[in-house]
């Protein structure tokens, strides 16, 4: 299992949202190219990069941000928000991205996961599954997705999806802990490699996601907002992963 440090963009910066709410950042660099160098002195071996302009309406606001992340080192990387056909995805295959979150297009295009497994190979694609509730949200989670997320994961399994990272909305970006229940409900009825997100804020928090993970499907965990305000320390983090 590794820790996966997260950097959100939004209009150039790194911000991250409570609770998936636009209106209400917090902005923790101006520079997230700069963010990138720290995490891999630190040991990180995988980070996560959203772009939250294009996630919520497709623009390309972030990119030459995005072209200068990419640059900035040679940790590998997995880029989602915005990736909706699969000229996008090729897109960030060319600039040297490692592996391709789909979220929204998910829901709402099956045949494009379809087309990304054929194209790029089930160990690079991974599905974004956001969810409020229970029920999935899309477009930057502004939207409702009409769906349960055992039903979406269901349908992710018959397509021959292999990961998935999963959010709990109710939790993102408030360090409350995460929703162990959740997490523990799909690692029992599923066999994805599963990264968690939302609310991880402490070593406890990822010693009780650790113990969930008797099948050793429990590929990761994301950390933004407690690593960013002092409340989690990424090298003890990645350290206590280990051991």
């Amino acid at each position: 299992m590794i820790i996966i440090p997260a950097i959100d963009l939004l209009d150039n910066e790194a911000v991250r949202l409570f609770k998936g709410d636009y209106n209400q950042k917090t902005v923790y660099s101006q520079e997230p190219w700069e963010l990138v160098k720290a995490f891999r002195d630190n040991g990180a071996e995988l980070i996560h990069l959203v772009d939250l302009n294009s996630a919520r309406k497709a623009d390309s606001t972030n990119q030459e941000c995005i072209s200068r992340i990419r640059k900035a080192t040679n940790v590998k990387i997995q880029i989602g928000g915005g990736i909706r056909d699969l000229e996008k995805l090729k897109y960030y295959e060319s600039m040297g991205m490692d592996k391709f979150i789909l979220g929204t297009a998910a829901v709402t295009n099956p045949k494009l996961v379809d087309e990304a497994l054929a194209f790029i190979g089930t160990d690079r694609i991974i599905i974004g599954v956001d969810a409020k509730d229970g029920i999935v949200k899309i477009s930057g989670w502004e939207e409702d997705g009409k769906i349960h997320y055992n039903d979406l994961l269901k349908r992710l399994d018959s397509q021959g999806v292999t990961q998935i990272i999963f959010t709990d909305i109710a939790q993102d970006g408030t360090m409350s802990g995460p929703n162990l229940s959740s997490y523990r409900q799909i690692l029992r009825d599923f066999s994805f490699q599963l990264i968690a997100s939302g609310g991880i804020s402490s070593v406890k928090d990822i010693f009780d996601l650790t113990a969930l993970n008797e099948k050793n499907s429990l590929y990761g965990i994301i950390t933004g907002k407690a690593m960013y305000e002092g409340k989690l320390d990424l090298k003890e983090a990645i350290q206590n992963s280990k051991s």
